[in-house]
């Protein structure tokens, strides 16, 4: 018995007592996992596939341990312009264990699915009204901010995409982000992308709240003890 299952953006074959190097998840070692956006699950000949998710499956895990991929070398140059960048990236991994796939049993698909007819019927109300109140939105049409909103990347770990999510949900400054919690920071990456919800925000309130106050030479010794995002 097999699935095909999405874990932190990437989609792995796995099976009973598999050993799997996935991206860093946000879960302590020894914690168990599970993961419901399961895609295929077959068992001999019978084969059951999700559009896209198989409602009610899951695919239970433990994690081992968080480690670094080996380093892979990006060299960028542009000809007769004399620009040559050379950087070093490790992959931040976690090793899981695969312990248990079942076919039903899962919460989160089910209530994704009875969330879609709601959402359906939401949108047809909403193209119904729009010929009556087109000019009553666009007069409460909500202002955009136009304030200027800090520079998030200067947080580890906070990468473009990362930093444009906290920006729309609200979190575009340091101070905002020191007073959340790194629960908190983690749904708002993993809702606005899966490829995000791997990222550890651990330590990101404590390094917004250095970045709020001025305190850059405190900050760079904190990320220089960081290891993927967690304090060593």
């Amino acid at each position: 018995m097999y699935a095909i299952v999405e874990i932190a953006g990437h989609q792995f074959k796995v099976e009973k007592d598999q050993r799997v190097f996935v991206n860093r998840l946000a879960t302590e070692e020894g914690k168990e996992v599970s993961f419901d956006n399961v895609l295929l699950i077959a068992d001999g000949d019978n084969i059951t596939v999700g559009a896209p998710a198989i409602t009610g499956a899951l695919v239970g895990a433990k994690v081992l341990k968080h480690l670094k991929g080996d380093k892979v070398i990006v060299f960028k140059k542009k000809r007769r312009k004399g620009y040559r960048v050379k950087n070093g990236h490790r992959q931040s991994l976690t090793e899981i264990v695969i312990e248990s796939i079942a076919a039903s049993g899962g919460k989160k698909a089910e209530k994704t699915e009875k969330a879609k007819p709601a959402k359906a019927e939401k949108t047809v109300k909403a193209e119904k009204a729009a010929p009556a109140k087109k000019e009553e939105a666009t007069k409460a049409a909500p202002k955009k901010s136009t304030a200027k909103a800090d520079d998030l990347k200067k947080i580890e770990g906070a990468g473009p995409k990362a930093a444009e999510a906290l920006v729309s949900a609200g979190f575009e400054s340091f101070a905002k982000i020191a007073k959340a919690t790194p629960e908190a920071l983690s749904t708002v990456l993993t809702d606005a992308s899966s490829r995000l919800a791997h990222i550890v925000t651990d330590t990101w309130p404590k390094q917004a709240a250095l970045a709020a106050d001025g305190k850059w030479d405190e900050l760079k010794e904190l990320q220089d003890r960081l290891d993927g995002g967690i304090e060593k």
